[in-house]
């Protein structure tokens, strides 16, 4: 990835090779989930394992990004943009939807009935609020915060991820 590209979001750093600021790393973890439920959708109905392993990545990543967020992105977004206020409670409000199911889909065996069910739910909750944070309030964070904030926001959020717990309930939005 080249540091200079006209548009590009990203700036060389000395100790990983390219500093992604926050709103592009929280879009580039969209879509590795998207690609991940796109694969989900198109497994056959026999492909439980699979099926099972896809879960599997997808709570590991969503686990993960929701992590950063909660802890790092919205915070700061609330401080530097207060209009983005009500937006982040609603997005804390759906990610508790999301991990609640996540730890269900854990527990749950793939041959089990509701379980494509609940992928289903998953992926439209998700896609639904990764719409309105990339739509809605992300370029109003961009406008507020500015390349330099979000560049260092998007370094503390790369270093966090390996603080990231792996169990969704461990998430501060699981708590009711």
């Amino acid at each position: 990835m080249s540091a200079s590209r006209g548009k590009s979001r990203t700036t060389t750093s000395s100790d990983e090779g390219v500093l992604v600021d926050a709103i592009t790393l929280l879009k580039d973890d969209h879509k590795t989930v998207e690609k991940l439920f796109k694969k989900f959708e198109k497994a056959g109905d026999g492909a439980k394992k699979t099926k099972q392993k896809l879960v599997e990545q997808i709570t590991a990543e969503l686990t993960q990004h929701t992590y950063i967020e909660e802890t790092i992105f919205y915070p700061a977004a609330r401080k530097v943009v207060p209009d983005t206020e009500d937006h982040v409670l609603e997005s804390v409000e759906e990610h508790h939807v999301v991990v609640w199911l996540l730890s269900e889909l854990a527990k749950l065996d793939p041959s089990d009935e509701t379980y494509d069910a609940k992928v289903t739910v998953l992926i439209e909750n998700v896609r639904h609020h990764v719409e309105e944070e990339e739509q809605d309030w992300f370029p109003e964070v961009r406008k507020g915060m500015g390349r330099k904030a979000l560049q260092e926001l998007g370094e503390r959020m790369t270093a966090a991820k390996a603080d990231a717990p792996t169990d969704p309930l461990k998430i501060p939005s699981a708590k009711a």
